[in-house]
Formats: C-alpha cells, structure tokens, sequence
C-alpha cells in the first residue's frame, strides 16, 4: 500500500510539475488598467487605406471599441475579431453611427494591408464604423501603456504574447471597461457602450485572462493561448487517477476479506 501511495503521489505532482516548467503567463502579457486610464487620442497611425489618422479623428464624438491585435497572428486574434463582429451584430448601436470599432495593430512591422485583414474580419475594409490601424512602436506603446495592455515580443516563435481583450472607450479617451474578446456578450458590450456614450468611465475591467500565444513544436511547449485548458485537464486527469486507485484499494480489500475464497 505504501509503494501504491507513493505512485499516486508522484502521479498527482507531474501536471503541477510540468505546469510550473511553462513561462507564466501573467510575465508575458496582462490586462491591468490604471486608475483614471485614458488613451492618448493624438498618437498618428495608418489605417487599411494609408490614411493618416488618429483615434480622435475616429471617435469624432463617439465611443471606441479597441480590439489589440496582431494583424498577423495565427492563434487568437482572427477569433477574437470574428466574436466582436458576432457581438457587435447582437446589439442595438450601430457602428459608424453611435460608436467606432478599431482594431488597432501591435506590431510596428505591420502594413496597412495587414491591418486590411483585420478590417474584413470586423465586416469589411469599408464598411461604416470599422478600422483597423497600424502604427510604430511609440505610438503602438502610447496607447496600450496608458490602457494598462502588456504584451511581449517573443524572438523565438516571431510573434507578441498578448491578451484577447477588448477595452471600450468614451470619445475622448477615457477607459470604461476591458472585456474579454472570446466570448463577449452583446448585452455586455452595448451596456458598456452606453456607458462610454453617456461618459461614464470607471476605469474598472473584467479580469482579463486568455492568452493569445503560440505552440512552439521545436521546444515541445504548450500554447499559452490553452494554459487554463491544460490545467484543468491535469486536474481531471489527477482526480481520475486517484478515484482509480481508490477503487483497486477498495477491490482489493474486498478479494481479501473475510468472506473471500481460501
């Protein structure tokens, strides 16, 4: 019985083990806004036509939903446009009438047609309301820095660690809220919205946890983008091995008791 304890106990320390061998995530990348957040309106980016713009001249008087993104990104961020249109779709305000959605570029060495990219994925490089934006790496800082969004260049696998996340803001910068960008509810976002509309703006977020990060095969590592899949698998997996040796302890005692064959 001692030997069978010690393989349960090695057993149920493997995912916890191999989970503590992984980066953290929350060094990579975070969602962590500052009291009174707002986003420097002024910074110059491009959009999916090279127009010089900004987000002041996008808002013009109207909230902004801001959706970070790699243009390019393989994992996360095309699901997370693709939620927001869903989401955006669900709700009551119109885009380009009552609100603009941007989907603003992370990497400085991003072009305008990737961003166009994007932009299809929001409903169109022209449709109303819709923008995607590419910047350099001041601008890009300026405003994820003042919103409380990290993320990391990664050398090895060519790509950003980064949050699928959404902030909403009032015309004028201010940060209403950050939401998660799979998943997001429309009523959570009109009501957010509203909240931009009316220039509320808590500087209060949603805990913001999905990573949108690579699965590197030459290093053999697991995708970031699934850390919280992979954990509650190694927590399924630990229970089901301890219910198993439970049941062959509980077999076992009942082949060698008193009523068992000699």
């Amino acid at each position: 019985m001692n030997r069978a304890a010690l393989i349960v106990g090695a057993l149920l320390a493997a995912p916890a083990a191999s989970a503590a061998a992984l980066v953290d995530p929350a060094a990579l990348a975070a969602v962590s806004p500052p009291p009174f957040a707002r986003a420097p309106m002024q910074a110059p980016f491009r959009d999916q036509h090279a127009r010089s713009v900004t987000l002041a001249e996008l808002a013009a008087g109207r909230p902004l939903v801001l959706i970070p993104v790699q243009h390019q990104c393989r994992n996360l961020c095309g699901l997370t446009l693709a939620d927001v249109h869903s989401a955006l779709a669900g709700q009551a305000l119109t885009p380009g009438a009552n609100f603009e959605v941007v989907a603003l570029g992370i990497d400085p060495r991003e072009t305008p047609a990737d961003a166009a990219q994007s932009a299809a994925r929001l409903g169109g490089a022209d449709a109303p309301g819709v923008a995607a934006l590419v910047g350099d790496a001041a601008s890009d800082a300026a405003v994820t820095q003042a919103l409380g969004y990290r993320y990391t260049w990664i050398a090895a696998t060519g790509q950003y660690a980064h949050m699928a996340a959404i902030a909403v803001l009032t015309a004028d910068g201010r940060l209403v809220r950050w939401l998660p960008g799979l998943g997001v509810k429309p009523a959570a976002l009109q009501a957010a919205l509203h909240e931009a509309e009316h220039g509320d703006a808590p500087g209060l977020g949603d805990e913001i946890r999905l990573l949108c990060f690579h699965f590197d095969p030459s290093s053999g590592r697991y995708t970031l983008a699934i850390w919280r899949l992979i954990q509650c698998a190694a927590g399924m997996t630990a229970t089901l091995v301890a219910l198993g040796v439970g049941v062959a302890f509980w077999w076992e005692r009942r082949r060698s008791g008193p009523g068992a064959a000699a």
